[in-house]
């Protein structure tokens, strides 16, 4: 399962109605995502949130992608929180989230 699965099923969890917004562009042969930064957008328990979904060992290097990214203050002026979810495994095989919050 990759991180983004994990997150999209961590979110819905959560009680939020998520969409990947992360998309394939065959052209250019990269993953693009929303606005530059965003994996997956969630809506509920009253909020709009961007996640952008990684490994445990990149979410410091995600954070200060956002922090750096030239459409972050338009997504913050629209209210919608910003995490970064950072997924490995521990000691015992099973995966833990490390989240931050970029908001």
């Amino acid at each position: 399962m990759s991180s983004t699965q994990r997150s999209k099923a961590h979110m819905e969890a959560q009680g939020y109605t998520v969409a990947i917004v992360e998309r394939w562009n065959p052209y250019a042969r990269i993953r693009q995502d929303l606005f530059g930064f965003i994996d997956l957008l969630c809506v509920g328990n009253g909020e709009t949130v961007a996640v952008q979904t990684t490994s445990g060992s990149n979410v410091s290097a995600r954070v200060k992608k956002i922090a750096d990214h030239e459409n972050v203050g338009a997504v913050r002026n629209a209210g919608w929180r910003i995490i970064v979810q950072g997924w490995r495994k521990n000691a015992a095989g099973r995966y833990v989230l490390r989240e931050v919050d970029c908001s």
